[in-house]
């Protein structure tokens, strides 16, 4: 072990650990924040169009958005979460095979997605919700076709973006991603208003591109990130099994993101009335979902800054610092959700006003009007969400695939899609509006039993490594 990764080790198992997990919480923080303000960024440049049809076919289009995510989110956090924990029991060079595998794996999976995609772009249109023969098909299709093109990039970026961060370098992490950031807002400043939602796509592509090549650039020039090469990737059941374990549920939650996001679209189409088209009500859950996901990037943030620190304690059998860590995350969470929903409630018609421009004929202010109703009430439950998402990156850091799982599919796909078909067939958009809060609900008491379960395990271990005069848990080994 050479004399960075000792520094790293000692640090992550022995620094005082509430300002350990703040230092490594700001940069994931400020990486959440970023990313999801050029997200925003798209909404904004295409909801100055005012036209509806735009602002709902980059709605539509998000759930490949999500499909291309929960690829990369696969293998990154499946290698992700194994590096953290085997460099915590100092595995260096399986580390070095996991985080080549991770990587290639997912430049391989984003081809099949680009080729498969291309060859069917009009099907998946219409399947993920867009209207047929409509202005909004037409945007919706123009717009897939440039991400397609960047999918096996947007794909392996994420996985160098969580490697780095698992690896406890997420100030590297951070700077790929203001890189593209940047670039992503200038691009859609210069050509969304001439090329409309395809000058949206290729800002997007543009801003991967740019991230892609700085995460790249810090994998190779720096002592303390592990270095692979083409080499390292390896085909051995035992890597792929790791992979699987940790990103199963990250590709659980993207992925039933996706579905999610399609019933949403059909469902709006059930709901909608001759005074509300479809395109108004698909555009103002659009606008929703990307301001609710800009409250949720700073506890995300939060929550990836602890999940280096609960893999390589965990790995190093120091569990008392991993229950330690949860509560505080959760306590700091909740509070930030709760003060944010209270300012964004009171003053929801002008943040949304802001996002959406209104055009001549009334359709943007119907939409904002329409907005307003849709973003409050999905407020009023959104603090429960610190104690569920931090129980499922617990659960994913530690291994626990099976809780991981069921409670990354819970709040946009167990609960979720089940509570906007029954809630719009008995009660129409008014029952819509209120699916997302039920869903929250029902995902907090179902994290409960998982998170005690793992605690009490936890604490049997600790007693267990009590008497043996302490010591690491082993993780489980496999052949090369």
């Amino acid at each position: 072990m050479d004399s960075a990764q000792s520094e790293k080790y000692a640090k992550m198992t022995e620094a005082p650990l509430r300002g350990l997990i703040i230092k490594l919480a700001i940069p994931t923080m400020v990486s959440m924040l970023v990313t999801t303000l050029y997200n925003l960024v798209d909404t904004y440049f295409v909801g100055q169009l005012a036209d509806v049809n735009a602002t709902s076919a980059v709605t539509v289009a998000y759930a490949l958005m999500n499909i291309i995510q929960a690829v990369g989110f696969f293998f990154g956090q499946g290698s992700g979460n194994y590096i953290s924990r085997a460099l915590g029991n100092k595995e260096y060079e399986k580390c070095k095979k996991m985080a080549a595998t991770g990587f290639f794996g997912a430049f391989g999976a984003g081809m099949v997605i680009t080729v498969l995609g291309l060859i069917f772009v009009k099907p998946l249109a219409l399947f993920c919700g867009s209207g047929r023969e409509s202005t909004e098909l037409a945007y919706t299709v123009d717009y897939m076709r440039i991400i397609l093109l960047g999918a096996p990039v947007m794909c392996s970026s994420l996985v160098l973006n969580n490697q780095l961060r698992f690896q406890g370098n997420a100030v590297y992490a951070m700077i790929g991603l203001i890189s593209g950031a940047v670039i992503n807002v200038f691009f859609d400043a210069l050509l969304v208003p001439h090329f409309k939602v395809a000058g949206a796509a290729v800002a997007t592509v543009a801003c991967q591109c740019i991230s892609f090549a700085v995460l790249f650039l810090c994998t190779r020039r720096f002592s303390d990130n592990i270095r692979y090469s083409f080499r390292d990737c390896t085909f051995n059941r035992f890597y792929f099994r790791e992979i699987f374990k940790g990103g199963f549920p990250s590709l659980c939650r993207q992925g039933i993101a996706s579905f999610m996001n399609t019933a949403l679209m059909h469902c709006c189409a059930m709901v909608a009335t001759e005074a509300v088209q479809p395109e108004v009500l698909k555009a103002a859950f659009g606008i929703v979902s990307k301001l609710m996901m800009f409250i949720s990037s700073m506890m995300i943030g939060f929550g990836q800054g602890f999940q280096p620190v609960c893999g390589f304690n965990y790995g190093a059998g120091k569990y008392n610092r991993v229950k330690e860590g949860f509560r505080f995350c959760v306590t700091v969470t909740f509070i930030f959700l709760f003060c944010m929903s209270v300012i964004f409630f009171i003053f929801s018609p002008e943040i949304l006003s802001f996002v959406q421009a209104s055009d001549g004929s009334g359709g943007g202010r119907q939409v904002v009007k329409t907005a307003v109703g849709i973003m409050r009430r999905q407020l009023v439950t959104l603090p429960l969400m610190s104690f569920v998402v931090m129980s499922n990156m617990m659960l994913q850091t530690t291994g626990n695939v099976v809780g991981a799982s069921v409670l990354a599919m819970s709040r946009q796909g167990l609960t979720l899609i089940p509570a906007m078909l029954l809630l719009s067939v008995f009660f129409g958009f008014s029952g819509l509006e209120w699916a997302q809060a039920l869903a929250d609900v029902i995902s907090l008491l179902i994290s409960l039993p998982f998170v005690v379960g793992l605690m009490r395990k936890m604490s049997k271990m600790e007693r267990k490594e009590g008497e043996k005069s302490g010591g690491g848990e082993n993780l489980q080994s496999g052949t090369d």
